[in-house]
């Protein structure tokens, strides 16, 4: 056996052993607080819009706020945060984020709610990019790709479990008990986070803000973004109007929707755990098989809507393979970032978010023209041109002599 071989086998073997800190599922569950606190608002829309006497049309500017906070909030947050020590910052923006959820549980004015919920997305993406590299560092190169996938695994339990917990929570005690509720939960986790999140100091020796964007030049750092706005934009895209489809040409039943709905996001929970775990060992072939399997999952999805149990089969296949990469693809844009780790880390969350925000967009704008088959030809489309960027990854992984 030669030298590299012999090398990937025994990390393979070590990988496979050793056990994630603590830390690691702490920081899952942040990231399952984050996930629940975005996208629950979707779930007690009616609620909202009865409560401010706002339309419902309006009252979903509260998801998109969040979405445009997440893109600006998380590289601009790391910025402002990069030299505190990272339990600081984790703390600093759960304080944040605690504040922001007052403010949404007792506001009666609809622009204050969205003031509050465009600051709690700020401090959503800071926290989400800090874990992210407190995960990587905590659980060392060979476990990397695991933590995150661990990591991802709490953001996907979040829809699974916190988001439907959190509209029947709006059912007994009314919309604004959801909000406490998560906030109460973000208190609890400050507690987790400054006894499990190891103490550092900062970042080392102070640099300037400039120096810090040196290590943004890395052109594998560029195409892991452009993998993770491609992944993300397409299958969010295309899921984000999987109910239609699935009632109008698969002729599915409206009360088996939120059951196939389930099905995907706990096929999308276990696959981000095992596309983390696969990632320490193989990262190219997650990135490569991944996507290609999601383009033709969605592509099957298209055509074979006349068959309601076999399109409901495929939806939680695909929940399975769409976002399973997420976790190797932000290990990797954390270690092409170098000393900028933080600010890679926070460029894929921008990265996610941008992506979906263009790819639900596109598949809007076009949903007249395509009909509602069309978001999963679309999708398909957006998530294939994942595989440019990731076969340059891997081939530059495969050539590079520390491999």
């Amino acid at each position: 056996m030669n030298a590299p071989t012999s090398t990937r086998a025994t990390a393979a073997s070590t990988a496979g052993t050793q056990r994630l800190p603590i830390v690691v599922p702490v920081l899952a569950v942040g990231t399952f607080l984050m996930i629940t606190t975005e996208f629950v608002i979707a779930g007690i829309l009616p609620e909202v819009a009865s409560d401010l006497r706002v339309s419902i049309g309006r009252a979903g500017l509260l998801i998109t706020v969040f979405a445009v906070g997440m893109i600006i909030g998380s590289p601009l947050m790391t910025l402002l945060t990069i030299h505190l020590p990272k339990r600081l910052a984790l703390l600093l923006a759960l304080a944040l984020f605690v504040a922001g959820h007052v403010v949404v549980a007792i506001a009666q004015d609809f622009t204050v709610l969205l003031v509050a919920r465009f600051v709690t997305a700020f401090a959503t993406g800071a926290f989400w990019a800090v874990g992210s590299v407190v995960a990587a560092r905590a659980a060392g190169p060979q476990l990397g790709s695991r933590a995150q996938g661990v990591v991802g695994a709490g953001g996907s339990l979040g829809t699974v479990l916190g988001v439907p917990v959190g509209a029947l929570l709006a059912q007994a005690v009314g919309w604004r008990g959801t909000f406490w509720a998560i906030a109460a939960a973000a208190v609890l986790l400050a507690v987790l986070v400054a006894r499990f999140v190891p103490h550092d100091t900062a970042s080392g020796q102070r640099t300037s803000i400039r120096s810090e964007f040196t290590g943004l030049r890395s052109g594998r750092l560029w195409l892991t973004l452009l993998a993770c706005a491609t992944t993300t934009g397409g299958v969010v895209a295309a899921y984000s109007y999987i109910a239609p489809l699935l009632t109008d040409r698969a002729g599915l039943a409206a009360h088996l929707i939120p059951v196939v709905l389930t099905a995907f996001g706990i096929g999308s929970f276990i696959g981000t755990l095992l596309g983390g775990r696969l990632g320490d060992i193989r990262p190219g072939l997650v990135t490569i098989v991944t996507p290609a399997a999601s383009s033709v999952l969605l592509v099957l999805i298209g055509i074979i809507t006349d068959q309601p149990i076999l399109t409901g089969v495929l939806v939680a296949i695909l929940g399975l393979f769409g976002l399973s990469a997420n976790g190797e693809l932000i290990h990797t844009a954390v270690h092409a970032a170098g000393n900028a780790a933080p600010l890679g880390s926070a460029f894929t969350v921008a990265a996610f978010n941008l992506g979906t925000a263009i790819g639900t967009a596109i598949v809007g704008g076009l949903l007249d023209t395509t009909g509602v088959a069309g978001p999963a030809f679309i999708g398909a489309s957006i998530v294939a041109l994942t595989l440019i960027p990731t076969i340059l990854l891997a081939v530059g992984r495969r050539n590079s002599p520390t491999h």
